[in-house]
């Protein structure tokens, strides 16, 4: 055996070769491209794990630096621990102003503990640039589209969770200290990590009273006991102390509210919606987020990563579903989430008022009420990802759902069980999962799903309006008149108004406008064969287009003092872009 073991090894010695670097990489003749992600890309990035402030600036700085044409690095507004926000502007910026075409926003980690939004915003900007030089539709999409991408808008939480000693669901706030409990005391130091392992894990002590049974298939975890079984332990909640003798373990962590309900549309008080702070917009960071959003009134779509549940959250008002404005709307979002589950294995697609509990003051309802955008927010990690949720025992039985018990364990995922003297509790013990499991992706999974929320994205993001004038006619008239009939065509399934923003008239109307001096009548044909149409009192050659529809058209008519009129139409449209054309 000794001597077959050494022929094997001098046998691959031979075939690496020899010498100080005898080990080489593959040539590229000896490699099958795999679809997808870049096989040599200039920004080399690993999406097994999670970056916390510094690495994410190293990565936006290394984009910008790499790919100048496509990527502009700016900072939005500051943290309230004073660390940047940074935004990536991407587009082709040969093509056109970025501000002047369609957008579509995306952001991440607005909650310090749902830490994967900022890769999968990350991995959507590094995939655009990377591909751009050898993929046509990417390539398209950024010389017509613009992609705002703000990859973190909690930096000091997230880089609190990942340095500091934390809890998997550590608070899902970010930073400014508040008195929680009203009593005089506010805790900034760390959570208590009792046995000193390093990590934040549960307490529990065994009790005829317990509700919890130690997972069959992994005894680390505990699991709800069945009906008309007996529980074996009680759950005392997260390691830690009672510090001001009032009863109540680890309280007044550093910062307790609630980012996402800091938003102003319908924006409730903390007795109402609890996590709230002072009044809407009293977070820096969403300040700023705010801020950056209406200064760009081109943003047609948006995305917000959150976690978890394996979920795609829209926003409508029941009593709004009836409304004839929003059913172009209802219909637009219904083509958009039909699209997302098919690329998106085991997500489902929900309306928040509907579906879940009522929450007051979210991001996702303001940028959709306030601002009249498109907008999703999908809850990444799910049970579904890891094992299928249809599980069939009997080939002859219907598939049901899979017992998510079944989900294997993961080695670095949980500490062991050890006995502890608390001060309150006696006798416990400390053990179970660690922060890094279950709401975060395990590696293996994380660039997987990104690749898989990014489809969907860049689908959101080709569905935005795409403007063209489809043709321009003339017809003589007398005394020297002419007329001039402009058909404009938004090829895309977005319009370039939703119906949010045509109830609030939250934007100005798009422009059709005729670069000729000598216009006496302008109007718009509601339909071709309509005379004269709705005519315009004010401001002839620029008129005004409440909406132009996806995948549908609009007419104009222009009358000209010219036999000979200067045949240059503009349409000008916030969430449109700007065309121009001269016939």
């Amino acid at each position: 055996m000794k001597k077959r073991l050494s022929a094997c090894a001098l046998l691959l010695i031979g075939w690496l070769g020899t010498g100080e670097n005898n080990v080489q990489a593959q040539t590229p003749e000896q490699v099958f491209n795999a679809a997808g992600p870049p096989q040599n890309p200039k920004v080399p990035i690993s999406w097994n794990r999670y970056y916390d402030y510094a690495g994410i600036t190293e990565i936006c700085a290394k984009l910008a630096k790499a790919y100048p044409d496509l990527v502009k690095l700016e900072t939005i507004g500051d943290s309230y621990q004073g660390k940047r926000i940074w935004a990536l502007t991407i587009s082709d910026f040969n093509t056109g102003d970025p501000f002047r075409k369609p957008a579509m926003y995306l952001d991440g980690n607005v909650i310090s503990n749902e830490l994967q939004g900022s890769e999968f915003a990350l991995y959507t900007a590094w995939y655009l640039v990377e591909n751009f030089q050898d993929n046509a539709f990417i390539r398209e999409l950024l010389q017509q589209k613009t992609f705002y991408i703000l990859p973190t808008i909690n930096p000091d939480a997230r880089d609190n969770i990942m340095h500091r000693i934390n809890s998997a669901n550590a608070t899902r706030a970010g930073m400014i200290p508040l008195d929680d409990d009203s009593d005089g005391l506010v805790d900034e130091d760390q959570p208590d990590d009792l046995n000193k392992d390093g990590h934040i894990t549960f307490m529990r002590r065994k009790s005829a009273k317990g509700r919890y049974v130690v997972d069959p298939q992994n005894p680390l975890r505990l699991i709800p006991a069945k009906a008309g079984q007996s529980g074996e332990y009680e759950l005392l909640g997260y390691e830690g102390l009672d510090a001001d003798g009032d009863g109540r373990m680890n309280e007044d962590p550093p910062g307790y509210y609630d980012p996402s309900r800091d938003w102003a549309w319908n924006w409730q008080p903390d007795y109402i919606q609890h996590g709230a702070l002072k009044y809407p917009f009293s977070v820096p960071e969403n300040r700023a987020v705010k801020d950056f959003v209406l200064r760009h009134p081109n943003i047609a779509g948006a995305q917000s990563y959150h976690s978890n549940g394996g979920m795609g959250l829209e926003s409508l008002d029941a009593v709004e579903e009836g409304n004839t404005e929003n059913q172009g709307h209802n219909q637009v979002n219904d083509l958009l989430k039909r699209y997302a589950e098919q690329v998106i294995p085991g997500y489902t697609y929900q309306l928040v008022y509907k579906d879940l509990d009522s929450a007051f003051g979210g991001k996702l309802n303001w940028l959709h009420h306030a601002r009249g955008i498109f907008t999703f927010s999908n809850e990444l990690m799910s049970p579904y990802l890891q094992v299928d949720r249809q599980k069939t025992k009997d080939p002859e039985q219907e598939a049901g759902p899979v017992d998510v018990n079944y989900m294997p364990p993961f080695q670095d995922a949980y500490v062991e069980w050890v006995p502890f003297e608390h001060p309150t509790y006696g006798n416990i013990e400390i053990g179970g999962f660690k922060k890094n499991f279950p709401q975060a992706h395990p590696g293996d999974l994380l660039q997987e799903d990104a690749h898989r929320n990014m489809v969907f994205t860049l689908y959101q993001a080709y569905q935005l309006p795409q403007l063209e004038i489809r043709e321009v006619l003339t017809r003589k008239l007398s005394n020297g008149l002419t007329e001039i009939t402009a058909t404009v065509a938004n090829t895309r399934i977005l319009p370039t108004h939703s119906g949010q923003d045509l109830k609030h008239k939250i934007e100005r109307p798009d422009y059709i406008s005729l670069k000729d001096s000598t216009v006496v009548a302008g109007m718009v044909l509601h339909n071709p064969d309509q005379q004269p149409g709705r005519e315009q009192k004010l401001n002839l050659a620029r008129l005004e287009i409440p909406n132009i529809p996806g995948l549908g058209f609009i007419k104009v008519r222009w009358v000209v003092l010219a036999n000979k009129p200067n045949l240059v139409v503009e349409v000008d449209s916030r969430k449109g872009g700007v065309v121009r054309r001269a016939f």
